[in-house]
């Protein structure tokens, strides 16, 4: 959905939209990143920090009432005061019984132009989560989060069938004549197939300032083959996700089987210096 400069009309806006996706028959339904305001990263404003709101807040209590009223797993996207001056892009998630069932904080904050999250978000400190619903085991991260495959394969080991990636994510100001969007859905789309399991990518739409986001929402499954895709414009996307999918798929392809744990150190160095023989 596009944002307006109201938060108000946002929120109001997302319930609708939950409301019609639940009515079509949806089980599992997320909202994009920072869905109930536009997005402040594009400039440096201390103004911003007064979208942040302390959990739980009224915004995501409303919602989690609206899980449980639905009989819907939610996934909402929130900007989390933490402390004065402590702020992170965080996610709740409630269960189809309106339950809180946990909350992740997006761990990998992205810096460049119009896309200035640094100055807004503090790096997560909770670790990667996944989320037991009553509809399937969820993985959850926050946009610049799902370039990295090592944040899906963390997930996937962690028993996800679904990873969910609420995003906002558009043009870039410094190559006006450049999309990633094809780059965007290859690189999540291949986490999918690494770790055979569903990926849905949830992003908004919309002109804010001098940034245009692309939308191109979409569900993909653990062979990699799309089951919905989004456009440019505001939409619900319903799909299927046939879970047993995932047990077929990883016996075809045994990617997690054949890992070789031992020889992966240095990818917890930061450089890693070419072998001098």
């Amino acid at each position: 959905m596009p944002c307006q400069p109201e938060v108000v009309a946002n929120r109001d806006r997302a319930e609708q939209l939950v409301r019609d996706a639940a009515k079509r028959g949806a089980q599992v339904i997320c909202l994009q990143e920072l869905f109930d305001a536009r997005y402040c990263g594009q400039t440096v404003d201390v103004k911003g920090y007064e979208l942040a709101e302390p959990l739980p807040s009224p915004t995501t209590e409303r919602f989690g009432r609206l899980a449980g009223e639905l009989g819907v797993v939610l996934i909402v996207p929130i900007y989390e005061e933490a402390r004065p001056g402590v702020y992170f892009n965080s996610v709740v998630v409630y269960d189809a019984d309106g339950s809180l069932v946990g909350k992740y904080r997006k761990t990998h904050i992205p810096d460049g132009p119009q896309y200035l999250e640094k100055y807004y978000f503090t790096p997560g400190d909770l670790g990667y989560k996944v989320f037991p619903t009553r509809f399937g085991v969820l993985g959850v991260a926050i946009c610049w989060d799902e370039w990295y495959p090592e944040v899906a394969r963390i997930m996937a080991l962690m028993g996800a069938e679904i990873l969910f990636y609420p995003s906002a994510i558009g043009s870039e100001p410094d190559e006006p004549e450049l999309s990633t969007q094809e780059a965007w859905k290859t690189v999540i789309r291949a986490h999918g197939v690494a770790n055979n399991v569903f990926v849905a990518a949830v992003n908004r739409v919309g002109v804010e300032d001098q940034m245009t986001f692309y939308g191109g929402s979409f569900l993909s499954g653990p062979l990699g083959e799309v089951l919905c895709e989004g456009r440019d414009r505001e939409e619900v996307l319903i799909a299927s996700a046939d879970l047993a999918q995932i047990r077929k798929a990883r016996n075809l392809l045994h990617f997690l089987r054949d890992r070789r744990i031992d020889t992966y150190g240095p990818l917890l160095q930061r450089l890693v210096e070419p072998n001098d023989n």
